[in-house]
């Protein structure tokens, strides 16, 4: 359930906007040992809705002090914006001075071509209030936007840098039946076949995402695990490709998430402490030492793992 509060907010002296507040409200999820019962409530974001109806769509809702991948989709009441780029500018909202950064998005078209995202790397050098203003010119129609986040001290998730855990993940050599071990309708076995804690012994770099196929609803959500194995099929002997289903024993939900309990990983991983999470899949890659090298919270494109697979791999 959304709850939503409308409200006026003025941007300049020359720009008065309507501004939409998102507040998630938690969602309850029967869970047992590896997961919590109720669903931490969401930070407050601020989105900006233009004079024009154009609003975004943040996808990346956990940012932390440093430099990291922001994500986000843009909508107006007749469509979503699909143009090549976007202009984004950090603004802090607190006392004293930031570091304020203009930067390109550029934009990443979605399986089927439906849906897209912009995409770009946002340095936040201090935690607190900040504010992402949006332009973007449609045939020479310009929009303007903003999100307003909170930006953390550290992450609830590991980090770009950090080391993750090192899960023992369930395997088909393990569990004999792919229907144990995904909520995927067309498993790609591949997917199944190392833990988290041998991958990282084994020299080469690996991706490893954590999704729930079926029960993929948000706007952010897309195929990951499909795109995954597409990566899969151009690097198949040079890095380890690993899903992670969110649900543990997922042949015995049948669609009913009141019977689902999450896996020790998305705990162990901090993705279930995550503020009105529920769902939403998360991909990281990981470096031959096991580091990450990069994180994609919400739907990655196969252009933006394979760009950050490619970066790893020239490190080998």
């Amino acid at each position: 359930m959304i709850a939503m509060i409308y409200r006026r907010v003025r941007v300049s002296t020359r720009w008065v906007i309507p501004v939409l507040t998102v507040l998630a409200v938690s969602m309850a999820v029967a869970c047992g040992s590896a997961a919590t019962a109720t669903l931490p409530s969401a930070p407050e974001v601020t989105l900006g809705v233009g004079t024009d109806g154009l609003t975004p769509i943040l996808a990346t809702t956990v940012l932390q002090v440093g430099a990291q991948r922001v994500s986000f989709l843009l909508t107006t009441p007749d469509s979503l914006i699909k143009v090549p780029g976007a202009v984004v500018t950090s603004v802090f909202l607190g006392d004293g001075e930031a570091a304020t950064e203009t930067k390109r998005a550029g934009f990443h078209i979605w399986p089927y071509g439906v849906r897209g995202s912009y995409a770009t790397e946002i340095n936040f050098d201090r935690p607190g209030r900040w504010r992402l203003d949006i332009e973007v010119d449609r045939e020479g129609v310009p929009g303007k936007t903003f999100v307003e986040v909170n930006v953390a001290a550290e992450g609830i998730v590991p980090g770009v840098g950090t080391v993750p855990p090192l899960s023992i993940n369930k395997t088909l050599s393990q569990m004999g039946d792919m229907d144990q071990l995904t909520t995927d309708y067309s498993p790609d076995p591949d997917l199944y076949q190392i833990t988290i804690a041998d991958a990282v012994t084994t020299g080469k770099p690996t991706v490893v995402v954590f999704a729930s196929p079926a029960f993929c609803t948000s706007p952010t959500c897309g195929p990951q695990t499909d795109t995954v194995t597409e990566l899969k099929e151009a690097y198949v002997s040079k890095a380890n490709f690993i899903h992670v289903e969110i649900y543990d024993d997922p042949h015995l939900i049948q669609g009913d998430l009141s019977q689902a309990t999450l896996v020790q990983a998305v705990d162990d991983w901090g993705i279930s402490a995550v503020p009105g999470w529920f769902n939403e899949s998360w991909t990281f890659v990981l470096d031959k030492n096991g580091a990450i090298t990069q994180r994609f919270e919400g739907y990655a494109t196969l252009e933006e793992l394979e760009e950050a697979l490619t970066a790893v791999l020239g490190q080998v």
